[in-house]
């Protein structure tokens, strides 16, 4: 019984480690749109819906596994830690194609506050990653990593913020496309949120 609760764990866990891919992937997608690259759309929307069904697959091997295995206390806290994750994880998914809908109406705007984005960008796919590996790993240390890392994510934010007033003050932005730009980088710190939130998950189950 438990070397079949051990196979079932084991593709879970590469379950979530797919998932977590696809969310890397297309948080990486809007990075390259905003560097001008096209075509990536129909790609983000692509990994969302899959990202989608990665979480269906998810909660109904939990299930499953809580059905038919009849794990024992530490093992009801991982399952239950899946549980908890795989809702951040889509909505991670959910965010880039937000952020991938916006690109188009800001892709050629140039300020400094893009430097900022594309940082906020690349520090979300880490923290996603990491996040996702401390699930697998259950390891602790890597999970406050992640958590220690969002105060850079908001930090980035509160700079693109700063800069798109100070343009919308001295009128040299429309209106339009700050709104725009700030709800870019807004949905990429809430990438980071919700990365901490699966860390602060894991960090909780180990620890238990």
């Amino acid at each position: 019984m438990r070397t079949e609760f051990d196979k079932q764990l084991k593709i879970l866990h590469q379950d979530m480690l797919e998932m977590g891919k696809l969310c890397e992937d297309a948080i990486a997608m809007t990075a390259q749109m905003l560097e001008g690259k096209e075509g990536l759309t129909a790609r983000i929307s692509a990994a969302e819906m899959e990202i989608d069904h990665k979480q269906r697959e998810v909660e109904s091997r939990c299930r499953q596994i809580l059905l038919r295995q009849q794990p024992v206390a530490c093992d009801l806290r991982v399952i239950a830690a899946a549980l908890k994750i795989v809702p951040d994880m889509e909505r991670i998914g959910d965010q880039a194609e937000d952020i991938s809908e916006l690109m188009p109406g800001i892709a050629e705007f140039e300020f400094s506050g893009r430097v900022h984005i594309k940082e906020m960008a690349g520090a979300t796919v880490k923290m996603v990653t990491e996040s996702v590996q401390s699930f697998v790993d259950s390891d602790e240390m890597l999970a406050r990593k992640v958590i220690a890392s969002d105060d850079f994510v908001d930090e980035l934010f509160d700079k693109v913020k700063e800069e798109l007033v100070e343009l919308i003050c001295k009128k040299e932005i429309d209106v339009a496309i700050a709104l725009d730009l700030l709800m870019t980088a807004k949905y990429f710190e809430r990438i980071g949120d919700h990365a901490v939130n699966i860390a602060e998950n894991v960090r909780d189950f180990v620890t238990a």
